[in-house]
């Protein structure tokens, strides 16, 4: 799996969306959004169910494949309001207590502000962004690490985010093109694919000196 040192860190990117941070035993995801697929049903959209207990049958393979302390979603963990109806909070309730040795903290998104917080009983550590953690104390001269939803340069330190549902496209000689979800790194801000299966993703403009990985089957890869 590709690695890139981050915010004085050593940050994984793994093809199932998400980013791990070893030393901190962290696994960080962005975007899930709970709860989309039903808030679109009740608009009259026909569009398939099932996407909460996927994206929570997904959550747990990372946390326990990675052995993760911690679970951090950066953002729209719920969509919206229609998120906290009865049998889809018993879902997450259900998948919460299967990982109650996990921490687990939001930093609230701009969906998870319209949605409301997390109910209590999931026990979320819930910040506001930006959440700064400094760099291990062996790269004390490194900017730290800012985690958020939105994408922003924050002084002194390197940004991960989400928001975007960044994707790149990728063109055949036959004039095929191929959406691919992605990793995108600039100079002070990254930002992770989003997590949820039912997102919508959008293609990325590059600039002179980014990185980008795409994720595409089970591996990420650099571009």
């Amino acid at each position: 799996m590709p690695t890139v040192a981050w915010g004085g860190h050593r940050l994984c990117l793994l093809s199932a969306k998400a980013a791990w941070l070893p030393e901190r035993h962290m696994l960080l995801v962005a975007d899930v959004h709970l709860g989309k697929a039903l808030s679109f049903r009740r608009l009259g959209v026909p569009v398939p169910g099932g996407t909460t207990g996927d994206a929570l049958a997904r959550l747990s393979e990372l946390l326990t494949t990675t052995g993760a302390h911690e679970l951090v979603i950066l953002g729209d963990f719920l969509h919206s309001a229609d998120a906290q109806a009865p049998a889809l909070q018993a879902q997450v309730r259900s998948w919460r207590i299967d990982h109650a040795h996990v921490a687990m903290t939001l930093v609230r998104g701009n969906h998870d502000d319209r949605a409301g917080d997390p109910p209590a009983a999931l026990e979320f550590v819930l910040r506001d962004e930006p959440w700064t953690l400094p760099p291990p104390s062996d790269q004390a001269s490194v900017p730290g690490l800012a985690l958020c939803h939105h994408p922003r340069a924050v002084a002194g330190h390197q940004v991960l985010a989400g928001h975007l549902h960044p994707c790149v496209v990728l063109a055949g000689r036959a004039r095929q093109r191929l959406r691919l979800p992605c990793f995108h790194f600039g100079p002070e801000v990254a930002v992770l694919p989003a997590f949820g299966g039912f997102t919508g993703m959008h293609s990325i403009t590059r600039q002179t000196g980014d990185q980008v990985f795409a994720v595409g089957g089970d591996g990420v890869f650099a571009l």
